[in-house]
């Protein structure tokens, strides 16, 4: 009897998850929005989905606000074990990632769903070598921002000599091709550098702008989807490695274009939604363009995808190849602007 009893023990310890005896890890993830916008609530959610997977064995702890570091930093964060994830927008660090820099250029996503969708399965296969010092997790872009000012702008020409704070690097290049200056400032830091004449206007998405206090110091909104901004999160490397299979496993489940698109989409709908409520508030004017000042934007931008080729090429991919890439993602997720 007892040799029977005992051999059942075994048997069904044989089958018990190998997670139950995995070492436990808790995951600081780093976020340098405030904690009123909705990506906060959308990470805690992705952990403790992970944490559920995994048998309570991966846990997290989500610090927004910039606590543990700038936002200029988050990469680096992440790549040098200071933080284990990292919210980053590649674009604050001109030339360091000129692959994924496709997706910022102006008119590319109609909205941050089906954009978050195309940018991310896009870029998972250069993800590997670009970002190649961290874990790739995945990829995706806010609802479409547009041009906010202190000082009306309606067609290109008018960015001359104005100072802008723009929300990445290509639209930096395209702030300089316009004749503006380029005013360098992370989101935290984009309403004191209005507030203090630094800047003149800003490239922003819809409702952040009220999270951030940009509302109180502009006035005109150029009511036209302009732009994007793609950011990645990241995992430290050494972190990754370091986990059971079972562990990485539960990881990897949680790192896919589906996770990308439920941890973005909360704030895709909470941007879009900023438009009409920037709208009902007094003071504030929206700059309404013609069909033939929107085409009088797009042609201004072309020249940004040549520079941009330029840059890839440099890098040692083909941009013809990458542009084709991403554009078989936009179609396929129907993502075109």
């Amino acid at each position: 009897m007892r040799r029977s009893v005992l051999a059942l023990l075994l048997s069904l310890s044989s089958v018990l998850p190998a997670m139950a005896q995995d070492k436990p890890v808790n995951l600081k993830i780093s976020l340098w929005i405030p904690a009123s916008l909705p990506l906060v609530p959308a990470y805690t959610a992705w952990g403790q989905s992970m944490q559920k997977a995994s048998g309570g064995t991966i846990t997290s702890t989500v610090f927004p606000s910039e606590q543990l570091g700038k936002a200029f930093d988050h990469y680096d964060m992440a790549r040098d074990g200071i933080v284990d994830v990292a919210y980053v927008n590649p674009g604050y660090q001109p030339g360091r990632f000129p692959i994924i820099a496709l997706g910022q250029i102006p008119f590319t996503f109609r909205d941050g769903h089906s954009g978050t969708q195309a940018i991310d399965a896009f870029y998972r296969k250069y993800a590997e070598k670009e970002m190649k010092d961290v874990h790739f997790c995945f990829a995706f872009i806010h609802d479409p921002g547009t041009l906010h000012s202190r000082v009306k702008i309606t067609t290109p020409s008018d960015l001359k000599g104005v100072k802008v704070r723009p929300a990445q690097s290509t639209v930096g290049q395209m702030v300089t091709l316009l004749g503006g200056t380029n005013v360098q400032a992370s989101a935290p830091e984009s309403r004191d550098a209005i507030e203090r004449g630094v800047a003149d206007a800003i490239f922003f998405p819809w409702n952040s702008m009220f999270n951030f206090g940009i509302d109180k110091v502009v006035k005109y909104h150029l009511d036209v989807p302009l732009y994007t901004s793609v950011f990645v999160t990241v995992m430290n490397k050494a972190k990754y490695d370091a986990m059971s299979p079972a562990q990485k496993k539960v990881v990897d489940d949680h790192c896919t274009t589906e996770w990308a698109e439920k941890v973005a989409g909360p704030w895709t709908d909470f941007e879009a939604a900023g438009h009409e409520r920037m709208r009902q508030q007094p003071g504030h004017e929206f700059v309404e363009l013609s069909e033939a000042q929107i085409a009088e934007w797009r042609a201004s931008v072309a020249p940004l995808f040549d520079r941009w080729a330029a840059s890839v090429k440099e890098a040692g991919a083909d941009p013809a190849q990458v542009a084709a890439e991403l554009k078989v993602a936009i179609g396929k997720y129907e993502a075109a602007k």
